[in-house]
């Protein structure tokens, strides 16, 4: 169960403070925040946790990053709503690279050269709009342009969308694999919609246990768009999984504060980050086997 903590905050400075602080929070296990300006010009900041946190930690945290002022919050389950579909309200189509993530609303937007993903306001996450999935979508573009990969996994998939620009763009076939059985539904059903519903392998795995890995490694190409924390803990599995010759990650979802420590974890690994893009605060890093 996904719990929030929403804090009001006076300024945008407090609230990027206190973001920062969070994504560089080991005892927090790198929680995901975000900001949103009210109509007074004051500021909410939401933390999103996994597992409760630890409140004592969570207060001094607070306190170090706004300097002693710590708003009153409360930490508690995220309501069950269509997150997907009410951040997409509103939203325009985006441009990442040559590929252009459109609602079917927008299809006229379709410029001569676009490489189009239509993706619907659903069930699962990842549409394009946020600046995580953007950022993979342009080194997708620039790293598929410039080698030919062979086997290729999405880690966290959610609604498919790097995958289906993969496929699209490229040709190529893709495992796509997420915890949540509704995001590999997704996938599947937004592939086909897409014209590479042949291309695509969507499967439901928690954790590279699953049989279907070890049926497809090592793969040249693994791409994870999801939270610091996981991508730390995981960082020994992938390299695993990796093609040991010449096998690229890309990760995203990370805040910029973030970045060190997730570096940090897969240098350990025995890889060597080549390239580091930011696209809206949110970092997409590029790493290769260190030769």
């Amino acid at each position: 169960m996904t719990l929030i903590a929403s804090l009001p905050v006076a300024t945008e400075e407090m609230a990027q403070a206190l973001v920062e602080a969070l994504g560089a929070s080991e005892e927090l296990d790198f929680p995901t925040a975000a900001t949103t300006e009210q109509a007074d010009k004051s500021w909410i900041v939401d933390i999103y946790f996994e597992d409760a946190p630890d409140e004592t930690v969570l207060a001094t945290l607070i306190a170090d990053a706004m300097k002693g002022s710590v708003p009153h919050y409360t930490v508690a389950p995220l309501p069950d709503e269509d997150w997907v579909a009410k951040s997409l309200e509103g939203l325009r189509p985006v441009r990442a690279g040559r590929f252009l993530v459109h609602g079917s609303h927008d299809r006229e937007k379709i410029r001569p050269g676009d490489i189009a993903i239509e993706i619907e306001a659903g069930e699962a996450f990842g549409t394009g709009h946020h600046g995580t999935t953007a950022g993979c979508l342009a080194e997708i573009d620039r790293i598929c342009t410039a080698r030919d990969f062979g086997s290729i996994l999405d880690l966290g998939t959610g609604t498919g969308v790097l995958a289906i620009a993969i496929a699209k763009a490229f040709g190529k076939r893709v495992l796509a694999t997420d915890i949540d059985a509704v995001a590999t539904r997704v996938t599947r059903e937004n592939a086909v919609l897409n014209g590479v519903g042949d291309l695509i392998e969507a499967e439901t795995a928690e954790g590279f246990g699953n049989p279907v890995f070890a049926a497809h490694a090592p793969f040249e190409l693994i791409i994870a768009n999801i939270l610091a924390g996981p991508l730390i803990a995981l960082a020994g599995d992938i390299a695993r999984h990796l093609d040991p010759a010449s096998g690229t990650v890309v990760l995203s979802g990370l805040l910029t504060a973030q970045g060190p420590s997730v570096t940090a974890a897969y240098e350990a690994e025995g890889l060597k980050l080549v390239r580091s893009g930011e696209m809206e605060g949110w970092l997409t890093l590029t790493l290769e086997r260190a030769r």
